[in-house]
């Protein structure tokens, strides 16, 4: 069986200063993504230099995609081979929107 490639896309940070001063120890370094930042999984695989902890927050749902499978939740989501998953961060999380990419998912768009 032949894998999709799947889009990684940034698509939003949140970020929750009250929360951060009430329970974080302070730190220098979060994290490296910007929005709008795009990567390409291929062969359902984490894209080189893609956060580890955000890998895990979507990597069952990318590996879905990949195989070709779609349509969690029964319908959640208007393009049914994509997912809008959040990483773990409880303090900053990035939204992700994840597609398959390539001509069958094109043609489920329209």
């Amino acid at each position: 069986m032949e894998l999709k490639d799947v889009r990684i896309s940034a698509m939003r940070q949140t970020v929750y200063k009250d929360m951060m001063a009430q329970y974080e120890n302070p730190i220098e370094h979060t994290c490296d993504v910007s929005m709008g930042q795009q990567w390409i999984s291929v062969g359902g695989q984490r894209p080189e230099g893609f956060c580890p902890s955000a890998w895990e927050s979507m990597r069952t749902f990318v590996e879905a995609l990949a195989r070709g499978e779609g349509n969690f939740y029964d319908g959640w989501m208007r393009n049914p081979l994509s997912a809008m998953i959040s990483c773990n961060d409880g303090f900053r999380p990035v939204s992700f929107y994840l597609e398959a990419i390539g001509e069958d998912n094109e043609q489920k768009e329209k």
